[in-house]
């Protein structure tokens, strides 16, 4: 019997797949618990839809990850800190201040767990943020602390 399965199957394969398992299998498990469907036409270009529209959302994903690549590239944002004798900072700079300081002057709303630091920022100066806004698109973006 064909099925298409709903849900990850451990052993059996992934959502969206169409797999040949025996007729008690699909009677006694796949189908009561909602893992899987029976293949017919309707359940085929269901499928098939499905698939476009995801298709298509990821496209839009994509999309609007590059356009904010570009508008985030140009951008830098001015982060203040208090500081003392040859320019050290009382504390650091976290992402989630990166992030908040992006929004206020630029308007631009990114979550600080997209941000990657690889070092604490703890003197004045200018820092690249590499921003993580798809898997297949990251923007550098340009943070520059001075003393306030």
């Amino acid at each position: 019997m064909e099925i298409i399965l709903l849900q990850d199957v451990r052993a059996l394969g992934k959502k969206g797949e169409k797999v040949n398992v025996s007729e008690g299998y699909a009677r006694n498990f796949i189908l009561p618990k909602k893992l899987g469907i029976e293949v017919n036409a309707k359940n085929m270009n269901d499928l098939k839809l499905q698939k476009a529209h995801q298709d298509k959302l990821a496209a839009e994903a994509l999309a609007n990850a590059k356009e904010l690549a570009k508008e985030i590239e140009d951008k830098v944002v001015v982060v203040k800190l208090k500081s003392g004798k040859d320019g050290r900072v009382f504390g650091s700079v976290s992402t989630k201040e990166i992030a908040e300081e992006l929004k206020a002057q630029h308007n631009i709303d990114i979550d600080k767990k997209k941000m990657v630091l690889n070092d604490a920022i703890k003197a004045l100066g200018n820092y690249e943020v590499v921003c993580k806004l798809h898997k297949d698109v990251t923007a550098k973006l340009v943070v520059k602390v001075t003393e306030g």
